[in-house]
Protein backbone atom coordinates (compact mmCIF):
# COMPACT_ATOMS: atom_id res chain seq x y z
CA UNK A 1 0.00 0.00 0.00
CA UNK A 2 1.86 3.07 -1.30
CA UNK A 3 -0.36 6.58 -1.64
CA UNK A 4 0.41 9.54 -2.84
CA UNK A 5 -1.26 12.61 -2.31
CA UNK A 6 -0.33 16.13 -3.86
CA UNK A 7 -1.50 19.42 -1.91
CA UNK A 8 -0.51 22.64 -2.75
CA UNK A 9 3.74 21.75 -3.65
CA UNK A 10 3.81 19.13 -0.61
CA UNK A 11 3.75 15.53 -1.53
CA UNK A 12 2.92 12.93 1.06
CA UNK A 13 3.51 9.20 0.66
CA UNK A 14 2.25 6.47 3.40
CA UNK A 15 3.67 2.98 3.44
CA UNK A 16 2.39 -0.18 5.07
CA UNK A 17 5.07 -2.24 6.50
CA UNK A 18 4.52 -5.56 8.55
CA UNK A 19 6.50 -6.82 11.24
CA UNK A 20 6.57 -10.27 11.26
CA UNK A 21 8.37 -13.09 13.12
CA UNK A 22 7.84 -15.71 16.19
CA UNK A 23 6.50 -14.61 18.97
CA UNK A 24 8.66 -12.93 21.88
CA UNK A 25 11.56 -12.27 19.21
CA UNK A 26 10.64 -8.22 20.27
CA UNK A 27 8.41 -7.12 17.28
CA UNK A 28 6.39 -4.90 19.91
CA UNK A 29 9.67 -3.02 21.45
CA UNK A 30 11.08 -2.69 18.15
CA UNK A 31 8.52 -0.65 17.20
CA UNK A 32 7.77 1.21 20.63
CA UNK A 33 11.53 2.31 20.51
CA UNK A 34 11.09 3.57 17.21
CA UNK A 35 7.52 5.32 17.48
CA UNK A 36 7.82 6.47 20.99
CA UNK A 37 11.57 5.72 22.04
CA UNK A 38 9.92 3.27 24.75
CA UNK A 39 10.95 0.14 25.98
CA UNK A 40 8.57 -2.56 27.66
CA UNK A 41 10.71 -5.51 29.93
CA UNK A 42 7.79 -7.31 30.28
CA UNK A 43 5.55 -6.61 27.29
CA UNK A 44 2.86 -9.16 26.75
CA UNK A 45 2.39 -11.04 23.92
CA UNK A 46 0.13 -8.91 20.84
CA UNK A 47 -3.04 -10.14 20.09
CA UNK A 48 -4.20 -10.12 16.78
CA UNK A 49 -2.62 -7.35 14.75
CA UNK A 50 -1.37 -3.56 16.04
CA UNK A 51 -0.14 -0.86 14.33
CA UNK A 52 1.25 3.17 14.16
CA UNK A 53 1.81 5.96 12.13
CA UNK A 54 5.49 6.96 12.23
CA UNK A 55 6.72 10.04 9.67
CA UNK A 56 9.52 10.40 8.34
CA UNK A 57 11.82 13.01 6.02
CA UNK A 58 13.10 11.52 3.28
CA UNK A 59 14.88 13.76 0.75
CA UNK A 60 12.92 16.73 1.69
CA UNK A 61 9.22 14.65 1.41
CA UNK A 62 7.04 14.24 4.38
CA UNK A 63 6.51 9.85 4.23
CA UNK A 64 4.38 8.17 6.66
CA UNK A 65 5.13 4.66 7.64
CA UNK A 66 2.39 2.73 9.03
CA UNK A 67 3.50 -0.03 10.55
CA UNK A 68 1.82 -3.09 12.28
CA UNK A 69 2.67 -5.82 14.47
CA UNK A 70 1.73 -8.72 13.85
CA UNK A 71 0.98 -11.40 16.31
CA UNK A 72 3.78 -14.36 16.36
CA UNK A 73 1.73 -17.13 17.83
CA UNK A 74 0.72 -19.74 15.46
CA UNK A 75 -3.16 -19.71 16.75
CA UNK A 76 -3.75 -16.29 15.36
CA UNK A 77 -1.61 -17.01 12.34
CA UNK A 78 -5.17 -17.00 10.15
CA UNK A 79 -6.05 -13.34 11.58
CA UNK A 80 -2.49 -11.79 10.75
CA UNK A 81 -2.33 -13.02 7.81
CA UNK A 82 -5.02 -11.02 5.87
CA UNK A 83 -2.69 -7.79 7.36
CA UNK A 84 0.38 -8.83 4.80
CA UNK A 85 -2.24 -7.56 1.88
CA UNK A 86 -1.03 -4.04 0.70
CA UNK A 87 1.95 -4.51 2.70
CA UNK A 88 5.44 -2.37 0.79
CA UNK A 89 7.99 -3.04 3.72
CA UNK A 90 8.64 -5.91 6.13
CA UNK A 91 10.81 -6.36 9.16
CA UNK A 92 11.76 -10.11 9.21
CA UNK A 93 12.63 -9.84 13.06
CA UNK A 94 14.37 -13.57 15.19
CA UNK A 95 16.32 -13.69 18.46
CA UNK A 96 20.01 -13.70 18.26
CA UNK A 97 19.70 -15.64 21.34
CA UNK A 98 16.79 -18.47 20.37
CA UNK A 99 18.30 -20.34 16.99
CA UNK A 100 14.55 -21.43 16.43
CA UNK A 101 13.40 -18.13 15.87
CA UNK A 102 16.46 -18.30 13.39
CA UNK A 103 15.30 -21.19 11.40
CA UNK A 104 11.71 -20.31 11.59
CA UNK A 105 12.56 -17.43 9.17
CA UNK A 106 11.92 -19.34 5.79
CA UNK A 107 8.16 -20.34 6.92
CA UNK A 108 7.88 -16.48 7.83
CA UNK A 109 9.21 -15.54 4.30
CA UNK A 110 7.10 -17.78 2.43
CA UNK A 111 4.19 -16.91 3.89
CA UNK A 112 5.26 -13.13 3.24
CA UNK A 113 5.31 -13.81 -0.35
CA UNK A 114 2.00 -16.11 -0.12
CA UNK A 115 -0.36 -12.91 0.84
CA UNK A 116 1.65 -10.10 -0.59
CA UNK A 117 3.13 -8.75 -3.61
CA UNK A 118 6.69 -10.61 -4.66
CA UNK A 119 8.20 -7.02 -4.63
CA UNK A 120 7.82 -6.04 -1.04
CA UNK A 121 11.04 -4.35 0.53
CA UNK A 122 12.21 -6.44 3.47
CA UNK A 123 15.08 -6.58 6.22
CA UNK A 124 15.96 -9.20 8.35
CA UNK A 125 16.54 -8.24 11.82
CA UNK A 126 18.74 -9.74 14.11
CA UNK A 127 17.02 -8.26 17.45
CA UNK A 128 18.16 -8.86 21.28
CA UNK A 129 21.97 -7.59 20.17
CA UNK A 130 22.89 -6.74 23.71
CA UNK A 131 22.55 -10.58 24.45
CA UNK A 132 26.03 -11.26 23.82
CA UNK A 133 26.48 -13.83 26.27
CA UNK A 134 23.45 -16.09 24.96
CA UNK A 135 24.01 -15.38 21.02
CA UNK A 136 23.27 -18.66 19.55
CA UNK A 137 22.94 -17.20 16.21
CA UNK A 138 26.27 -15.45 14.66
CA UNK A 139 26.28 -12.21 12.84
CA UNK A 140 27.78 -14.38 9.88
CA UNK A 141 24.71 -16.41 9.53
CA UNK A 142 22.38 -13.65 9.46
CA UNK A 143 23.91 -12.13 6.82
CA UNK A 144 23.99 -14.89 4.62
CA UNK A 145 20.82 -15.91 5.09
CA UNK A 146 19.56 -12.22 4.02
CA UNK A 147 22.24 -12.93 0.63
CA UNK A 148 20.67 -15.78 0.10
CA UNK A 149 16.94 -14.46 0.17
CA UNK A 150 17.90 -11.34 -1.22
CA UNK A 151 17.23 -9.12 1.87
CA UNK A 152 18.57 -6.24 3.39
CA UNK A 153 20.10 -7.24 7.03
CA UNK A 154 21.08 -5.63 10.39
CA UNK A 155 20.99 -6.42 13.78
CA UNK A 156 19.68 -4.74 16.65
CA UNK A 157 18.51 -4.02 20.29
CA UNK A 158 15.21 -2.53 21.51
CA UNK A 159 16.82 -2.54 24.43
CA UNK A 160 19.97 -0.08 24.14
CA UNK A 161 17.97 1.44 20.64
CA UNK A 162 20.72 -0.41 18.89
CA UNK A 163 20.06 0.41 15.20
CA UNK A 164 16.31 0.01 15.96
CA UNK A 165 16.01 3.67 13.59
CA UNK A 166 18.36 2.40 10.90
CA UNK A 167 16.43 -0.81 10.23
CA UNK A 168 13.15 1.07 9.76
CA UNK A 169 14.73 4.10 7.98
CA UNK A 170 16.76 1.52 5.57
CA UNK A 171 13.11 -0.30 4.62
CA UNK A 172 11.21 3.10 4.06
CA UNK A 173 14.50 4.95 1.96
CA UNK A 174 14.27 1.62 -0.24
CA UNK A 175 10.34 1.83 -0.33
CA UNK A 176 11.12 5.96 -1.51
CA UNK A 177 13.58 5.04 -4.19
CA UNK A 178 11.73 2.44 -6.17
CA UNK A 179 8.51 4.56 -6.39
CA UNK A 180 10.90 7.82 -7.00
CA UNK A 181 12.05 5.50 -10.14
CA UNK A 182 8.36 4.33 -11.23
CA UNK A 183 7.30 7.92 -11.15
CA UNK A 184 10.01 9.13 -13.15
CA UNK A 185 10.22 6.24 -15.71
CA UNK A 186 6.21 7.20 -16.30
CA UNK A 187 7.00 10.77 -16.61
CA UNK A 188 9.26 9.29 -19.45
CA UNK A 189 6.43 7.10 -20.74
CA UNK A 190 4.52 9.99 -21.15
CA UNK A 191 6.27 12.28 -22.42
CA UNK A 192 7.23 10.08 -25.19
CA UNK A 193 4.26 8.98 -25.83
CA UNK A 194 3.09 12.34 -26.24
CA UNK A 195 5.86 12.90 -28.42
CA UNK A 196 3.98 10.01 -30.05
CA UNK A 197 0.75 11.99 -30.57
CA UNK A 198 2.44 14.76 -31.48
CA UNK A 199 4.02 13.42 -35.04
CA UNK A 200 0.56 11.81 -35.67
CA UNK A 201 -1.03 14.85 -35.52
CA UNK A 202 1.58 16.01 -37.92
CA UNK A 203 1.41 13.46 -40.01
CA UNK A 204 -2.71 13.15 -40.24
CA UNK A 205 -2.60 17.26 -40.90
CA UNK A 206 -0.15 16.62 -43.65
CA UNK A 207 -1.95 13.99 -45.28
CA UNK A 208 -5.17 16.24 -45.13
CA UNK A 209 -2.87 19.10 -47.28
CA UNK A 210 -1.92 16.14 -49.77
CA UNK A 211 -5.22 15.30 -50.06
CA UNK A 212 -6.39 18.96 -50.66
CA UNK A 213 -4.35 19.90 -53.02
CA UNK A 214 -4.81 16.69 -55.18
CA UNK A 215 -8.60 17.70 -55.15
CA UNK A 216 -7.65 21.41 -56.23
CA UNK A 217 -5.35 19.90 -58.92
CA UNK A 218 -8.49 17.97 -60.80
CA UNK A 219 -10.72 20.81 -60.05
CA UNK A 220 -8.49 22.94 -62.04
CA UNK A 221 -8.31 19.86 -64.68
CA UNK A 222 -11.57 19.47 -65.14
CA UNK A 223 -12.53 23.71 -65.69
CA UNK A 224 -9.69 23.61 -67.86
CA UNK A 225 -10.94 21.19 -70.31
Amino acid sequence: MAFRSEEAQTEDYLFKIVLIGDSAVGKSNLLARFARDEFYPNSKSTIGVEFQTQKLDINGKEVKAQIWDTAGQERFRAVTSAYYRGAVGALLVYDISRRLTFENIGRWLNELQTHSDMNVVTILVGNKSDLKDAREVTTAEGKSLAEAQGLFFIETSALDSSNVAVAFQTVVKEIYNILSRKVMQSQELQKKDSGRLANGKTVVLQADENQEAETQAKKGGCCSS
